[in-house]
């Protein structure tokens, strides 16, 4: 009896150890020795510093850039505007209450960035209008990657531009003075024969107007009458192919404000360059000969104390008065070009004759 009472006591103690074995988590056990670290990799290779974005800011937007450029704007003909209108100078008109029609294009603020950004003046007029100052030729970068694309200093025009009375033909002086000859060029085109050799001047700001600059320096828009004088090639002159707008008129100040950098006045390092023993400040001979055509152009009653007189004149007579008011308007005594304003004017006379 005792023998199999202890039987059934091991098949119980068998039993309850198999339970135990497949209910109990598995025992962990102790740790293993660590692995030897890994190398540490290779540091990578140091970028290139960028450029002080201040630093490139500062350099023109700064009291001392800005200074010198302020103080010879103030001997400017844009300034002290020489130019006027109806008798009046620019400070004195861009006071009145109204200022429109074509001239605002070049002789107002709001007129040339009209002009500039929508293509056209507005034909409303302009109220209160202002004279020029630096955001009239100045606005906003086209790209900040100066090191790259050079320095674009913000002007409105850089484009060749097409020409405002021939718009098949484009000046393209290749830099920063492309943004001078949207204005700096002839209202109106040469006189044109009517159909019978005479042609009608019917208003006494009939000519070139003030600003044939662009196009004197190309050679072209001159009423190349036949003469003794032989006219040289569209594009041919020295200050043409060796020189620009900015390269002579903008040069560093030598000591004053009153030449080079926004006065527009042509520095004398700026001539000497090119001509070693001094500029002439006019073509010579051509004050004499300007002289003698406004002699004669006043005897025919053309032209009356450089001012077209309205009236009909004979082709020549309106050719001949068309270049002595180009040349004159120029304001450059034939500098610009020599052998074209030369053979404008002598050939003028001779037709006169």
């Amino acid at each position: 009896m005792r023998k199999l009472k202890f039987i059934g006591f091991l098949i119980l103690l068998s039993t309850s150890l198999i339970f135990i074995q497949c209910t109990h988590d598995e025992v962990v056990g102790p740790q293993g020795i660590a692995g030897v670290d890994g190398k540490d990799g290779l540091d990578g290779i140091d970028g290139i510093d960028g450029s002080d974005a201040a630093a490139s800011c500062t350099s023109c937007h700064s009291n001392s850039h800005r200074e010198p450029i302020n103080s010879s704007f103030l001997y400017s003909g844009h300034y002290n505007q020489t130019i006027m209108y109806n008798g009046m100078t620019l400070t004195e008109y861009t006071t009145q209450s109204f200022f429109g029609g074509s001239c605002a294009s070049c002789h107002t603020n709001e007129g040339y960035i009209d002009y500039m950004t929508l293509g056209a003046t507005d034909s409303d007029g302009y109220t209160n209008a202002t004279a020029i100052s630096c955001t009239t030729c100045h606005d906003k970068h086209t790209t900040f990657d100066f090191e790259n694309d050079g320095f674009d200093y913000a002007l409105r025009h850089f484009d060749p531009v097409a020409l405002n009375t021939d718009p098949n033909y484009t000046i393209d002086f290749g830099d920063k003075s492309n943004n001078c000859v949207t204005c700096h060029q002839p209202r109106t085109a040469p006189p044109l024969d009517d159909g019978n050799g005479m042609f009608a001047v019917t208003s006494s700001h009939w000519g070139p107007h003030h600003g044939p600059q662009s196009t004197l320096l190309e050679g072209i828009q001159g009423a190349e009458l036949a003469g003794s004088e032989t006219y040289p090639g569209i594009g041919s002159a020295t200050h043409r192919t060796g020189s620009s707008c900015v390269t002579c008129h903008m040069g560093q100040s030598e000591g004053g404000d009153d030449t080079g950098q926004h006065s527009f006045n042509p520095t004398s390092t700026a001539c000497t360059t090119c001509h070693p023993n001094g500029a002439p400040s006019e073509v010579a001979g051509l004050a004499e000969d300007m002289e003698a055509l406004a002699v004669l152009l006043e005897d025919v009653g053309i032209v009356h104390e450089d001012h077209p007189v309205v009236g009909n004149y004979t082709l020549a007579q309106a050719e001949a008065a068309w270049n002595y008011l180009l040349v004159m308007e120029d304001s450059s005594n034939g500098v610009h070009n020599p052998t074209y304003v030369k053979a404008l004017v002598k050939n003028s006379i001779e037709a006169l004759n």
